[in-house]
């Protein structure tokens, strides 16, 4: 993959702003009318108020601790016999709100179809282009980064749909920052260290965007960073050993910058593997990695094709994706993980393809359209056996006698009879 070379652009900054007070105060409301509608004029002896929740402001505001994540479903064990849900998950590169608002779109689209989705933030799409000297990437001078940076009101935007996004049960992973791929001098040539000096300023500028940016009136993002950061996906999918080695000693969960196909994952240097899959090209004789950008490259090999061919080009990725979900849905039942871009390439295409994908799949029985984090929490509830057989499946292959025999609970090891327990003692 080549390095994804979007700037953010974006108008001229809007001047509003509350008191601090009223921003924490904002973030602190409980679900008073809810409740008060649910028990006005019920019998009985009046209930105490629930507690509201509280806020707790870290480092200058820029984070705050909000309490458990809303909207998150608890993961549950596999019953002996059960067949696995189809899991999709949806995941954004370089998420950030521009001027073609397309992660607000999204979070609409994720809301209307039930869909949690993880969003992997460009550290440095919250530092301001006057503050780029602070971002020290490895192997470059300070404050150079193939992505360029922000300004005031893409840093204000893209903040209201991060704190949004995650009250929706949403993921906020990172694509850390100055997305520089290559074989000389790409993030492929970075050390463990050099991962973890990344993977710090990553997590400095989402802890001190209000300092960075001055934009200290609004409100906090409601989750501390270095709780809510337990996974990623390098830039251009290069760099993975070192990343995952990095990665795994920070206690990190999960890695997504690998090439797969569609099979149950299993871990990797103590990270799950979840990384992007091959999928079915409809109409060619191969297949290709289950991202916009992969596509893309594969009909028109530029942002800017034929007009001509658009509809075309999101229309076979449409279909590539919904056949690689017909594949797991009916077969194994594996994970299917798409990655994206909040991009326009070819007239916007591959957002319509996702878009369709979302709503046709997210509604199904049994199918839950989730974030990365979900899938890991999932995967860590499970019998370790259990996950070892349904690695046996090959790509698209249903257990034979069905789930109930496949995943049948195994037989209690007979107990030893009480000549051989005498034995044994």
């Amino acid at each position: 993959m080549m390095a994804v070379t979007k700037r953010f652009t974006v108008g001229t900054a809007a001047a509003a702003a509350a008191t601090a007070a009223a921003l924490v105060a904002g973030l602190t409301g409980c679900g008073g009318s809810d409740e008060a509608a649910r028990t006005e004029g019920a019998p009985g002896p009046k209930k105490a108020a629930a507690p509201k929740n509280t806020v707790r402001l870290i480092g200058d505001g820029s984070t705050a601790f909000t309490g458990a994540q809303p909207g998150l479903r608890k993961a549950e064990r596999l019953k002996p016999g059960q067949r696995p849900p189809q899991f999709v998950v949806f995941s954004w590169d370089g998420a950030g709100e521009d001027s073609q608002k397309l992660f607000s779109h999204f979070r609409k689209v994720g809301k209307k179809y039930g869909a949690t989705m993880t969003y992997f933030l460009s550290g440095v799409y919250l530092l301001p282009e006057e503050k780029a000297a602070l971002y020290d990437p490895p192997g470059h001078a300070p404050g150079r980064s193939d992505i360029g940076f922000n300004d005031r009101e893409g840093i204000r935007d893209t903040v209201r749909q991060l704190r949004g996004a995650w009250q929706e049960g949403n993921e906020i992973g990172t694509h850390f920052n100055g997305h520089f791929c290559g074989p000389e001098t790409g993030v492929g040539t970075w050390s463990v260290d050099d991962w973890k000096s990344e993977i710090a300023q990553a997590k400095a500028f989402v802890k001190n965007w209000k300092t960075n940016s001055g934009l200290t009136a609004e409100q906090p993002l409601p989750f501390d960073y270095d709780k809510e950061l337990i996974g990623a996906r390098t830039p251009c999918l290069e760099g993975r050993e070192n990343f995952v080695r990095a990665a795994s000693e920070l206690g990190w969960r999960y890695d997504t910058s690998g090439i797969n196909n569609q099979i149950w994952p299993e871990k990797e240097g103590g990270l799950w593997d979840l990384g992007l899959q091959m999928i079915p090209v409809p109409g060619r004789q191969f297949e290709t990695l289950s991202m916009d950008y992969n596509f893309m490259v594969n009909q028109s090999g530029t942002a800017k094709g034929a007009p001509s061919m658009h509809a075309y080009w999101g229309d076979q990725f449409r279909d590539g994706m919904l056949q690689a979900f017909d594949r797991a849905y009916h077969g194994n039942r594996a994970p299917l993980i798409i990655g994206n871009h909040f991009e326009s390439w070819n007239g916007g295409t591959y957002m319509r393809a996702v878009e369709e994908t979302i709503a046709q799949v997210c509604g199904r029985q049994e199918v839950r359209c989730v974030s990365f984090r979900q899938l890991a929490d999932w995967l860590d509830a499970q019998d370790p056996a259990v996950l070892a057989k349904l690695r046996t499946l090959k790509v698209g292959e249903a257990p034979k006698g069905g789930w109930a025999e496949f995943l049948a609970a195994r037989p209690a090891a007979p107990a030893a009879s009480p000549v051989k327990a005498r034995q044994a003692g």
